[in-house]
């Protein structure tokens, strides 16, 4: 097993793209196997020496950056198996911790399978997507990565190597777990005591309900409990067509109109994604694509599955809907074959690339929100990130999963003053979406960088609750300090 721990070669550990510029490492081990993993955590237990999982650093939240910590990298755990047909109607495939999602999709398509977690960066590692239960647009149709895990196998803390397959270990019926492992000896625990937000979209804190299954304590802990080394993904069969449409509208009622019926399934259309767009959005992108409509509400893309023999069936469907709707039909799009949507995912992503550009020139931070709430609270959060930024006269911009009521805003700063103003109002979006129920994180995660937000959405108790379980697991607290849980309430 490999270790360094030159300046030069470990810095690109240092960072992902949460913009945290201040950490700093003694070294980085680079793993090859669980058992490795497990040595590692063996020979140093007692030495107060602690360690930080590091993924790909496509992160967003800081979570792989090291304080003083040493850096397990997972980058060598990257084997994918073949997938394993179990019926005609899903399949089951292998893949370590630091396989690129990338990877693993190809490969699930290459055979007629489709991974469905979609998150918009493809070079994540698999271990990671399990550790955030990621999601993406197809999260609206499929569920988040929580919904495609089957089975997990986890390194503790005590050096102990645990394989949780899928309704192995449910809770008791008094939300008790009990655990006797090699290492650590009995580990006895109740289910977290709080409630979780009724979003379709959720990642901040531990997963809880009554009867959960142990897996589900693994998946969206952040690396705070154990790292994933391996996991057994379900794959779906992958889908024969794939309609997309761009789809603008004239108000933001026709817009917002649309968007519900296609979720009530409205003139028979059955959508597997449902993005938006706001006008301010589209002008970045309109800077590459000058064929995009000025003076509309907004876009809508959507995304169906169907068949050959469906195809003309669905089209009119959505036809039919977008005139109910009033939708600028002459200046839409329609995208039926793989060239066309890949044209028209190049058109999606150019925001993020005209975004970054605009910040550069400016020389400041975005602030971000990726808060998501019940469906029926959508327009109240929506028209607050309107009405405030505006108040404001930020330069902002919104876009993301209407269809599961989160959509990011970005405050795009022009000066530092302004972004001052923006990071203290970011307390008051993480106020407005809790009181609205819903929840910090939908689905970037806690890491540290909103750690200290998270008290606002489970109180006090809440995070000692975390605390609990956390120390369940690491009672010496060697793994993923400072990720989701600041500090000090492992001392309360």
């Amino acid at each position: 097993m490999i270790y360094k721990d030159d300046p030069e070669l470990t810095r690109r550990f240092l960072e992902d793209t949460s913009n945290i510029r201040t950490g700093h490492t003694p070294g980085v081990y680079f793993p090859e196997t669980a058992d490795d993993i497990a040595a590692i955590l063996r020979e140093n237990s007692g030495s107060g020496k602690r360690f930080v999982i590091a993924g790909n650093g496509t992160g967003t939240t800081g979570g792989r950056i090291p304080f003083g910590d040493t850096v397990i990298a997972m980058e060598k755990l990257d084997r994918i198996g073949e997938p394993r047909p179990l019926g005609s109607r899903h399949a089951v495939m292998t893949a370590e911790g630091g396989a690129l999602l990338e990877d693993v999709q190809k490969k699930a398509g290459n055979s007629g399978w489709l991974y469905p977690p979609d998150p918009t960066e493809k070079l994540c590692f698999i271990g990671s997507t399990i550790a955030n239960n990621s999601s993406g647009a197809r999260t609206y149709k499929y569920g988040p990565t929580r919904s495609h895990i089957e089975r997990v196998k986890v390194v503790l803390a005590s050096g102990d190597i645990l394989d949780i397959p899928r309704g192995k270990y449910p809770a008791g019926e008094n939300g008790m777990f009990r655990l006797d492992l090699p290492l650590a000896g009995r580990l006895e625990f109740s289910i977290p005591d709080y409630h979780l937000p009724r979003t379709s979209k959720h990642n901040a804190g531990y997963y809880t309900a009554g009867g959960m299954d142990l897996i589900d304590l693994f998946i969206g802990s952040e690396g705070t409990l154990g790292i994933v080394t391996e996991a057994d993904l379900k794959l779906v069969p992958a889908p024969e067509n794939i309609i997309s449409c761009l789809v603008y509208f004239p108000t933001p009622d026709d817009l917002f109109g649309f968007v519900e019926k296609a979720k009530k399934n409205s003139f028979g259309v059955s959508p597997g994604a449902i993005e938006f767009f706001d006008p301010n959005a589209l002008a970045f992108i309109r800077k590459v694509y000058p064929e995009i409509p000025a003076d509309t509400a907004g876009a809508i893309y959507i995304e169906q599955e169907t068949t050959k023999e469906k195809e003309d069936e669905a089209l009119e469907q959505w036809f039919n809907l977008m005139e109910s709707s009033n939708a600028l039909t002459e200046d839409s799009r329609v995208a039926l074959d793989a060239e066309e949507q890949r044209a028209m995912k190049e058109l999606r992503h150019e925001l993020p690339v005209q975004v970054n550009e605009w910040l550069a020139a400016q020389k400041e931070s975005k602030i971000s929100t990726d808060m998501a709430v019940p469906d029926e609270s959508f327009a109240a959060l929506y028209s607050y990130y309107r009405e405030t930024c505006e108040k404001h006269g930020f330069h902002y911009i919104i876009f993301g999963h209407i269809g599961n009521a989160h959509v990011h805003l970005n405050i795009l700063p022009s000066n530092h003053d302004e972004f001052l103003t923006a990071k203290k109002l970011y307390v008051d979006f993480v106020d407005k979406a809790v009181e609205l129920g819903g929840t910090l994180s939908a689905e970037h995660g806690i890491g540290k960088l909103k750690a200290g937000y998270l008290v606002r959405m489970l109180g006090e108790k809440g995070m000692q609750e975390l605390a609990r379980i956390k120390k369940v697991f690491d009672p010496e607290l060697l793994l993923n300090i400072g990720n989701m849980i600041p500090e000090q309430y492992y001392h309360t």
